[in-house]
């Protein structure tokens, strides 16, 4: 009789573990960069230009982008776009920016003399940017539209 109970039907929460097929998502690669001496806030100024774009419409807006932190926020996108390609063998032309943040690193502390033996602090602030590249089927996603504006 025992044994009856042990082959009976799975509990509710087994089921519910079970029953849940995986949704097919498109495959993503990431790339980061840590401590970028560049200030967050002005690394989510140029990240917030790029997010939502595809990889070769972001490389071309940060190539002319005046902000200094356009430079380690292009080599990380490039870097992911590589990740995707060679680890995953995914095509770069279908690549989208599907996620990309800015998150605070380590702040180096420095001193700056002035007059009369007082002394003020520096902050240098660093930064950890990430992005996340993933294929899409179609070449233009519909997030690449602006708001408002006659595009």
């Amino acid at each position: 009789m025992s044994e009856a109970k042990s082959e009976a039907a799975p509990t509710s929460a087994a089921k519910s573990k079970q029953a849940q097929p995986a949704e097919p998502q498109n495959p993503t690669a990431r790339a980061t960069a840590k401590h970028v001496r560049v200030t967050p806030m002005k690394a989510r100024r140029v990240v917030d230009m790029v997010r939502g774009r595809r990889v070769e419409d972001a490389l071309n807006i940060l190539r002319f982008a005046p902000q200094a932190a356009s430079e380690p926020v292009a080599k990380v996108v490039a870097s992911a776009a590589a990740n995707a390609q060679n680890n995953l063998g995914l095509n770069p032309a279908t690549l989208v920016i599907s996620t990309a943040y800015v998150d605070e690193g380590a702040t180096l502390k420095r001193f700056q003399p002035r007059a009369q033996g007082r002394a003020f602090r520096i902050r240098k602030r660093t930064s950890h940017i990430t992005i996340e590249v993933e294929s899409v089927a179609s070449a233009a996603p519909a997030r690449n539209r602006r708001k408002g504006g006659a595009n």
